[in-house]
């Protein structure tokens, strides 16, 4: 009877201390202050990229959310979720669709420098997700990605340095923040979908057979849609080479999806995502995306 007793306690202890391990974790990972200085960096390129992509709507807006555009109102409706909305809905005009155009590109250039950062950050990122769900239909996967990175950047500090605002703050003598709890948020929310987004990547390619018999690279190569490169040449030279790019792409989204959880290897699989996103977008006819995706590492990859 003692030993039941003393069995059930000790599985009672374990289970509570097995609560207060993952308890601990769970704080440690998403409420420990954290560096601003790295998201400043992430701010910057963010902006850079969203000025591109917005820049790549401007020439047919009006020809596909104007008045008499290809995509109303009223039909897209159905392309959204029950949730979805967009402030382009209020833009019943051509002049009005211009000025709420116009300002989302204000927007991104003051994210840019860094100008009002604490307000401009959301507001950002609500035109972006306006300007996407009253074209859901032309997303393309670095609109998706430039969506969550400006979030990302609306919840964390990133205005703090290298700055407009910074520029203010030293000139009146006010002193630079340390580590915030919301830029530990930030990087949590940023680790957390960068794993999630390559490990739906490598889920995705092993539906498909040509990532298993190694022919993948050259499909992606070959198609002309999207492409900056042509490495047809190159590739059918050597199958082995083919194979090698192949599978190398899958292992590093497999090392990549688990790496970024492992701190020995964290800020590796970190800095070695900024050079290999961008190249898998040139490859796969993506590039905006390729380097919205070795954004998402920077916090990451300069982590002090």
């Amino acid at each position: 009877m003692n030993a039941n007793v003393a069995a059930s306690s000790a599985m009672e202890t374990s289970a509570v201390t097995g609560s207060v391990t993952l308890a601990a974790v769970w704080n440690r990972f998403w409420f420990t202050p954290a560096d601003g200085r790295p998201l400043a960096l992430l701010r910057i390129g963010t902006a850079s990229l969203a000025i591109v992509l917005w820049w790549s709507y401007a020439p047919d807006v009006l020809s596909w959310f104007g008045p008499a555009g290809i995509l109303p109102a009223d039909a897209v409706q159905q392309w959204r979720s029950p949730a979805g909305f967009s402030l382009f809905d209020a833009a019943t005009t051509s002049a009005s669709l211009r000025v709420l155009f116009g300002i989302t590109g204000i927007a991104f250039a003051a994210l840019l420098v860094g100008l009002g950062t604490p307000v401009v950050a959301p507001v950002a990122a609500l035109l972006w997700a306006s300007l996407l769900h009253r074209g859901p239909m032309l997303v393309g996967p670095a609109d998706d990605c430039l969506a969550v990175l400006l979030w990302c950047l609306a919840i964390g500090p990133a205005g703090q340095h290298i700055s407009v605002d910074g520029w203010l703050r030293d000139r009146a003598g006010r002193p630079a923040p340390g580590p915030t709890l919301r830029a530990g948020i930030t990087w949590g929310l940023l680790q957390v979908h960068a794993s999630a987004i390559a490990a739906a990547a490598v889920l995705s390619q092993l539906k498909g057979d040509v990532w298993w018999n190694g022919s993948a690279a050259w499909f992606l190569a070959a198609r002309p849609a999207g492409r900056l490169l042509d490495l047809t040449p190159l590739l059918v030279r050597s199958e082995y080479l083919t194979n090698f790019v192949t599978h190398g792409v899958t292992a590093f989204e497999i090392f990549y999806a688990i790496g970024l959880w492992c701190m020995p290897t964290q800020r590796l699989v970190a800095r070695v995502g900024l050079v290999a996103w961008p190249l898998i977008g040139v490859l796969a006819g993506e590039p905006w995306w390729g380097i919205a995706m070795g954004l998402f590492t920077v916090p990451l990859a300069f982590r002090r």
